[in-house]
């Protein structure tokens, strides 16, 4: 297994398990009202992460940009932290994580690991 898809199951699974312990929110929100807009986003980052999780592990084409797009969801969160109490090294940590994951990710190594159809 390639260090880019390495890194990409290592950002995915912290997603989902950052997912997980926000989940107590959505559900709040569910108690007073059957649909809400958090719960919407939530319901649907949560399926397209399963989802390019199936196909990554299976090693299926349509995994690869999947993945690419899956990555760029960390990019929001460089001036999302810069403006939370984490400051500077928070949003600079992340941008340099962000970076070494799509650097990873668009190896030649990596791509040519997606073989299935």
């Amino acid at each position: 297994m390639p260090v880019g898809v390495m890194l990409f199951l290592l950002y995915a699974f912290a997603m989902l398990a950052g997912l997980a312990v926000a989940m107590p929110l959505v559900i709040d929100q569910a108690v007073e009202a059957s649909v809400s807009p958090l719960g919407v986003v939530y319901m649907l980052l949560l399926a397209y992460l399963i989802f390019t999780l199936t196909l990554v592990l299976q090693r299926k084409q349509a995994g690869y940009p999947l993945a690419l797009g899956l990555a760029t969801l960390s990019v929001p969160l460089v001036p999302i932290l810069y403006l939370s109490p984490a400051g500077v090294p928070g949003a600079v940590i992340t941008a340099l994580l962000a970076v070494g994951l799509f650097v990873a990710l668009r190896r030649d190594a990596t791509r040519a690991w997606f073989v299935e159809p």
